[in-house]
Order: structure tokens, then sequence, then C-alpha cells
């Protein structure tokens, strides 16, 4: 059985704001750069393997918390918000003319227009879950981790969802033959 832990990035100016950022590779902030800097990976996981979105928030993330330059996985990256990168969520929920829905209520094949669906998402990790041979850390996005996590829960993106996403904790997977089994507590990432 291999273990899969998955790391959300830290803040960006974008996350601060409310933007939707998906693919826009919006950097660290200072202030997140500075608090990483405080945190390590667990001793169980130091040896594992160290991957991370393409994005420039994932691989420095991976870096400062790992103290090494992570492999970078393409299928990690954040899911494609299409028209709606870098707007503000909260503008496109008050404006019906836009089609905004929360993602709680995408189920597996809602897209937002240009973008991209969970299930597109799903189809796109896929491949690589199946090639896992060791423990791994993986630093990527909440999009990217709730599909990950929903593949492990049995949540179809239809109401709350089962787990609730936090920064500077590892969230655990169990991936054994195809399977994913999401273990019941985040482990969090260790002070220097």
């Amino acid at each position: 059985m291999i273990r899969l832990a998955l790391l959300r990035h830290g803040h960006t100016a974008w996350n601060r704001e409310g933007r939707l950022q998906g693919r826009s590779d919006i950097p660290l902030d200072d202030t997140a750069r500075r608090d990483l800097a405080g945190f390590r990976l667990p001793d169980d996981f130091q040896n594992a393997d160290l991957v991370s979105s393409p994005l420039a928030r994932a691989t420095e993330t991976a870096e400062l918390v790992a103290g090494r330059t992570p492999r970078v996985e393409p299928c990690l990256i954040e899911m494609n918000w299409g028209d709606w990168e870098g707007r503000h969520g909260a503008e496109l929920s008050a404006d019906a003319t836009t089609g905004f829905r929360h993602i709680e209520d995408w189920g597996w094949h809602y897209c937002p227009p240009g973008g991209e669906s969970p299930d597109s998402l799903r189809a796109r990790v896929r491949p690589w879950l199946d090639g896992l041979i060791r423990d791994t850390v993986a630093v990527c996005h909440i999009g990217t981790m709730r599909v990950l996590m929903a593949m492990a829960t049995g949540w179809d993106f239809d109401g709350p969802a089962p787990f609730r996403i936090k920064r500077n904790r590892l969230f655990i997977l169990q991936v054994d033959t195809g399977t994913l089994t999401l273990l019941p507590d985040a482990q969090r990432l260790e002070a220097r």
C-alpha cells in the first residue's frame, strides 16, 4: 500500500482577494513564503517522492517545506476555471447571468465556460495515480485535491464535501491497486 500525501500550496495575493486562480501562474505572496519557511515535512514523509503542479505557487511551496526541488507533474495543475479565471467568486455568484455554481453543486460533469469539469481532471490524474510506486508528497491545488479526495470518499460534487481542506496539512490517501482511501486525520506540517 502506498501513501499519497496532498499539500495545498501557500497563499497568493489572488487567494487573499477571493479571485479564482485556476491555471494563472500567480506566485506565493511574501507572507506565505515567510510562514512556509517555518515548516517542514513530518519525519515519516522526509524520504517520500516529492512532486508538484507545474505552477510556481506549488513548486515553491514544495521547495520551502521539503528543502528540495520537486519533480513537476503536469497532471497536478489546477482545475481550469476558463472564463471565470481571475474573477471574484462572490461577484460571479451575485450575477445570475454568469451560470456560476459553487463547486458543491457541480456534479462530476459541470464545467465553467471554457474550463474543465471535475471528471476531466479525474481522467488526467488517474494514469499518474496508477503509476505511483512509493510514498509520495504531492503539492498542488484545492481543485486537484478536491477531485482526488472525492475519488477516495465517494463524494460526487453534489452537496457539502465530507472533508475540509486546510493549509499546512498533509491529507493522506492510501493507494491500493487503483483504490483510494482518505485517512481520517490530516497530518500537520512540523515547525522547523
